[in-house]
């Protein structure tokens, strides 16, 4: 074990300018801080965070969808703020920008999710920046890239769903086009920001010289995406929108319990008669039409029918339970406002209560942890999210020496 318990952290020693602000950006340095990087976010001393004045809102009296106090902070600045520092500078101020360039000295790493040509604007983009500290590592995330005719868009998740196809094959095949029920746009091209910046730390140490990451969220989303193929999707006669379904296997669906919902089904033909043994319908599988996978999903509404009809017999319980036996993919549809009830997510420490900035004993709603465990790389999200400006003379100490003017 290390002196210092931060030795165990796999960026610790690494440091963070967090220019971002919302969730994509935000959800990147939230990783890297879980890690061990030292992040600091900048904020506007006019604007501050956004989020931290958006509700829903959480304070001394609990939840709300109003700000009934100088104390009562958004949930999301709450959770995407833990353990990171803050400091407050005007960048369109003069004294304020080359102290920002001082600290851009001593970074590691800045990430900034601004409308494309925001940082030119400001001088504070990649090429003005690597003159001040060549082996900067700049992450620049946005709507739909830094090149292309829709570089200058401005992008929310919604729009970044729509644009990437995400919501032309989501919901049911009838139904109209429909956004997935999380911020995923956003947060996929986070994690991958983080991924990436992981990967150009290490090619650093190799090779001493920093370089610009540019994430596009529509490129993130797109490349999840494309594991289907959606462009031979009219030739093969189907529909791009499933519903609940796997495309290639059959079954496989979220069918209707006495008591709720489960998701099961078959990826193989051992699958399939294991099903077929399980609801009693052995006979079935000499049907010529559902005799391979192929058939069955051009068969799919049959298959379905035979599958829902088991399934509205029995409780979600003695689903799950007879699926186990049998050896069948199963779950039921967990609330996601219950998940603490499942106890794999108790067992596994994924969900912690949030801790207010202004209250440190008091316990919020629950964030995520990062999800990943290490044997040996100590992980941590505990500290509470900043206040405005809090760690301004820290940073000043610590980055700079003391040093301001």
């Amino acid at each position: 074990m290390a002196d210092d318990p931060n030795d165990e952290k796999a960026l610790h020693g690494i440091k963070v300018l967090d220019l971002t602000r919302f969730l994509s950006g935000p959800q990147t340095t939230l990783f890297l801080a879980a890690l061990g990087a030292e992040v600091v976010k900048i904020d506007d001393p006019k604007l501050g965070d956004p989020v931290a004045n958006s509700p829903p809102f959480f304070g001394k009296n609990g939840v709300s969808m109003s700000q009934n106090s100088a104390t009562d902070v958004g949930i999301a600045y709450l959770k995407r703020a833990r353990s990171k520092k803050s400091i407050e500078l005007d960048l369109k101020n003069a004294q304020d920008l080359d102290l920002f360039k001082k600290l851009v000295k001593k970074a590691d790493i800045i990430v900034e999710n601004f409308r494309f040509g925001v940082t030119q604007r400001l001088g504070i983009d990649y090429e003005h920046l690597k003159s001040i500290n060549p082996t900067i590592i700049y992450c620049s995330i946005t709507g739909y890239g830094t090149t292309g005719p829709a570089a200058n868009k401005k992008a929310f998740d919604a729009t970044v769903q729509a644009a990437a196809g995400l919501m032309s094959v989501t919901g049911d095949p009838e139904g109209p086009s429909m956004k997935i029920g999380s911020s995923m746009g956003d947060t996929i091209a986070g994690t991958f920001a983080f991924s990436a910046i992981l990967a150009s730390l290490l090619r650093r140490a190799k090779t001493g010289d920093g370089e610009f990451i540019d994430v596009s969220m529509t490129d993130c989303l797109i490349a999840l995406l494309y594991d289907e193929p959606w462009d031979c999707y009219d030739t093969l006669g189907l529909s791009k929108r499933q519903g609940n379904r796997i495309m290639r296997f059959s079954p496989f669906n979220c069918y209707r319990a006495k008591d709720g919902e489960v998701v099961l089904g078959a990826a193989s033909e051992k699958e399939w008669d294991d099903i077929l043994e399980m609801i009693d319908q052995e006979d079935i599988k000499y049907f010529s039409k559902l005799s391979s996978v192929s058939d069955r999903i051009q068969n799919n509404q049959e298959v379905d029918a035979l599958m829902s009809a088991w399934t509205s017999k029995h409780s979600v319980r003695e689903i799950v339970d007879l699926c186990d036996a049998y050896g069948v993919s199963c779950s039921p549809v967990n609330d996601a406002s219950k998940i603490l009830d499942w106890e794999q997510v108790v067992l596994r420490n994924i969900l912690t209560p949030v801790q207010h900035s202004h209250f440190s004993s008091k316990s919020g709603p629950l964030a995520a942890n990062f999800p990943v465990k290490f044997s040996k790389s100590e992980v941590s999200l505990k500290k509470p999210a900043p206040k405005p400006n809090e760690h301004f003379e820290e940073i000043m100490k610590t980055w700079l020496g003391g040093e301001i003017n």
